[in-house]
């Protein structure tokens, strides 16, 4: 796969330098840059940057967003109980729920975060504990700020 000359923009700041890899290693870079839709190389490369950057982020606890999806069964005894009463301890971190029925036994639930990465963990640690919750993960991003 060969990029084009990037074109020269007045206010960018665009550097271009060469990487050496093993050919089997390019052609499974190349294989999951296609399967991924990405145009180029060089756009897979800045979001696997960017990805470590957004790890860094929570590895410093820092300020970071994210969500917290979570599927429960609504018939298990306080299940819905619980986890209002977890939301109002952390409604500092919460921006934003939603919830979604997706059949007549579970439920979905979307949590929108931002706020400290530890404190967030805390969260979605105690959600996803919760007793008749069935999957849960913790969806780690960043506000923004430092990803240039």
């Amino acid at each position: 796969m060969h990029e084009k000359a990037a074109p020269v923009y007045a206010m960018s700041d665009i550097v271009r330098f060469g990487v050496s890899l093993e050919k089997t290693l390019l052609d499974r870079f190349d294989t999951l840059i296609r399967k991924k839709k990405y145009t180029n190389r060089s756009e897979a490369l800045r979001d696997l940057i960017r990805k470590e950057f957004v790890m860094k982020e929570w590895g410093d606890d820092r300020e970071v967003a994210g969500a917290i999806t979570y599927i429960y069964d609504h018939h298990k005894r306080d299940v819905l109980t619980t986890i209002i009463d977890i939301q109002h301890d952390f409604q500092k971190l919460i921006i934003s729920t939603q919830h979604i029925h997706l059949d007549h036994d579970n439920c979905l639930e979307v949590v929108v975060v931002r706020g400290i990465a530890r404190e967030i963990e805390t969260l979605a640690d105690m959600l996803t504990a919760v007793k008749g919750v069935r999957h849960g993960t913790l969806s780690m991003s960043s506000t923004g700020k430092s990803l240039g």
